[in-house]
């Protein structure tokens, strides 16, 4: 059996999705968001990930939430900022997950799959330099710190400033404030 269930795919447990409803009523099942149950038993997990996961094959966790994962902030976002594809529609959810929608185009740039902790569920993340780039990119919204906290620890750790630029020159309006940004760091 799976570790998160849909009332759809109920049968696959073999239970009907009346069923599934009662064995969360009767706490076999969490209830982890609408339409989104997990096994009482099954090991600790963020249910936000879950959720997103759940709920978007494509779901991408990007900007603080990315950064907070390589670990190159201190910041703890209070929400977690998944990206998804322009044009998507997103999704409602419970959980405390902000939607964003990056350029199709270049949607899959630094996109890798992890495993969900806790869940056999896997979710996208943007790399740690996709991340940066991003984070440079989205100033306006994020802020400017976040940036340059993360191109800190990341050329400390030892990045080279050449794979930045080359993943900036291919993303909108990440060039000049990263360049700005090493320029003023090295």
């Amino acid at each position: 059996m799976t570790d998160v269930l849909h009332p759809a795919h109920a049968p696959r447990a073999r239970l009907s999705r009346r069923g599934l409803y009662r064995a969360a009523e009767a706490g076999r099942f969490d209830r982890v968001a609408r339409g989104i149950y997990r096994a009482a038993d099954a090991p600790p997990a963020e249910w936000e990930w879950v959720e997103a996961a759940a709920r978007r094959a494509d779901a991408t966790v990007c900007l603080a939430s990315a950064l907070a994962f390589h670990d190159l902030t201190d910041e703890i976002p209070d929400r977690l900022s998944v990206a998804l594809p322009r044009g998507s529609r997103r999704p409602a959810t419970q959980a405390a997950i902000e939607w964003h929608l990056f350029d199709a185009a270049t949607f899959e740039v630094g996109r890798a799959e992890v495993p969900v902790p806790g869940s056999s569920l896997v979710i996208g993340m943007y790399s740690p330099e996709r991340s940066i780039v991003d984070a440079f990119r989205l100033r306006g919204q994020v802020g400017y710190e976040l940036g340059l906290g993360a191109l800190r620890e990341w050329l400390r750790r030892g990045g080279k400033p050449a794979t930045l630029i080359d993943l900036a020159d291919r993303l909108p309006r990440a060039t000049t404030p990263l360049r700005l940004a090493l320029e003023t760091l090295t």
